[in-house]
C-alpha cells in the first residue's frame, strides 16, 4: 500500500479480535514511529511497547481511571498497545509524539491491522501507578504520555465517514 493510499483509507478501529500480532510486524510499526520527524531532530518521543496481557490490562484500567463516562476497556480488545511518552524538555514534545502517533497508525494499516488513537495517556503516567510502571521499567526523566495506540486485527469494518466541506482556504 502506498502512503496516498493509506492516509486516504485509513479509520480508527474500536473492536479487534483476541490473537497476538506477531513481534515482526510489531517492530516494523515501530520502526515507522521512530521515523517521525521531530523538532530539531531531538527525536524526544519514547514508545512502550505492550504486548504482556497482565500489563495491557493494568494500563487499561489506569486508562478508565474512575470516571464512569470511560468504556471498562478503553482500549477496545486491543492485543497491542504503543504508548507514546515524550521528554518534556523538548519543546516540541507535544508535536513529536503527535506525529510519532500518526505515523504508528498509518503503519499498523498499511500491513493490514487496525489502530486507533486512545487518549488520556497524559492523565495515565501523571497517577502514581503509571509513574510507578515507568520507574519499574527503568524509564526515567520528565515524560509526559501523549497517547496509546492499540493495534491489532480488526473484528469489524466501519464505514469511513464523509470528509467535511470548506475547510482549505486558498492563498494564491
Amino acid at each position: 500500500m502506498d502512503a496516498m493510499q493509506a492516509m486516504l483509507t485509513r479509520k480508527s478501529i474500536k473492536k479487534y479480535k483476541p490473537d497476538m500480532v506477531p513481534k515482526e510486524i510489531i517492530e516494523q510499526i515501530i520502526e515507522a514511529g521512530l521515523n517521525a520527524p521531530s523538532g530539531l531532530n531531538k527525536q524526544a518521543p519514547i514508545i512502550l511497547a505492550v504486548t504482556d496481557k497482565q500489563t495491557r490490562d493494568e494500563l487499561s484500567k489506569l486508562n478508565a481511571g474512575k470516571d464512569p463516562f470511560f468504556r471498562s476497556d478503553p482500549f477496545y480488545g486491543a492485543p497491542v498497545v504503543l504508548v507514546v511518552l515524550a521528554d518534556k524538555s523538548a519543546h516540541t514534545y507535544l508535536y513529536d509524539g503527535s506525529l510519532v502517533m500518526e505515523n504508528l497508525q498509518l503503519a499498523a494499516h498499511a500491513l493490514g491491522l487496525g489502530a486507533c488513537w486512545i487518549h488520556r495517556a497524559k492523565e495515565t503516567f501523571e497517577q502514581p501507578e503509571g509513574k510507578a510502571l515507568l520507574a519499574k521499567l527503568g524509564i526515567e526523566g520528565d515524560y509526559e504520555g501523549i497517547g496509546n495506540c492499540i493495534i491489532g486485527y480488526p473484528d469489524i469494518d466501519p464505514e469511513k465517514k464523509p470528509r467535511k466541506e470548506n475547510r482549505v482556504y486558498w492563498v494564491e
